[in-house]
């Protein structure tokens, strides 16, 4: 039984990096971002206004997992309400019980976020932060949005990089920090393979402690 918590702000490469782990070590993989982009796209849909907490709170209560696989959860204006939603004390309340359930769950599992090394598994075994320049970022995105048919101008998509850096870093609710035991990853100059095998090499160091010869 292993958790491995990897957090680290939007378009770092900590999804993709975080499935291939999950799938490498054989557990169970939850992208916590999606919770709430879920409940975002659930409040977009029934018409509510981001800002109204209560209603948010309702809708992750109670969250259709279906939701997890619906198109838009990865549009543009998605990631946007989903730092709006995921800022509510209440709507981080109502999905916390949920990922630490997933987290408990034999035989283990990654989890990708903002908050997992920090908040929701503050015991997890391995933690790592993975992070890149803004600018890089943004480029990342900027591409992925472009591969789905989406023309928004990289100027627009950096700003939005920036700003919601600037909300997950700064809200009172979790605040998007490495944890003081957390290795960090900078995928700045790295490809996918390269951070793969890097973040690798440190889950296999925990491994050979807990299981020396055998990780």
């Amino acid at each position: 039984m292993i958790v491995i918590a990897i957090d680290g702000p939007a378009a770092a490469g900590k999804g993709t990096l975080a499935r291939r782990l999950a799938a490498h070590y054989g557990l169970r993989f939850l992208d916590t971002g999606a919770l709430y982009r879920a409940v975002a796209v659930a409040m977009r849909e029934g018409g509510h206004d981001l800002t109204d907490e209560a209603t948010a709170a309702r809708i992750a209560a109670t969250l259709d997992p279906a939701l997890l696989e619906h198109p838009d959860l990865r549009a543009a204006g998605t990631g946007e309400a989903a730092s709006r939603v995921a800022s509510m004390p209440a709507v981080r309340a109502a999905l916390l019980d949920y990922q630490r359930r997933f987290a408990a769950t034999p035989p283990g599992a990654v989890l990708d976020g903002r908050d997992i090394g920090t908040v929701v598994c503050p015991d997890a075994d391995v933690k790592l932060f993975v992070t890149a320049a803004p600018e890089v970022r943004a480029r990342r995105r900027w591409r992925e949005l472009k591969a789905r048919g989406e023309d928004v101008p990289f100027e627009e998509v950096l700003a939005q990089v920036k700003a919601r850096d600037a909300r997950d870093m700064n809200r009172p609710e979790a605040p998007l920090r490495p944890a003081p035991d957390a290795h960090l990853l900078d995928t700045s100059e790295l490809d996918i393979e390269a951070a793969f095998q890097a973040a690798r090499r440190i889950i296999d160091a925990y491994l050979e402690t807990v299981s020396p010869g055998q990780g």
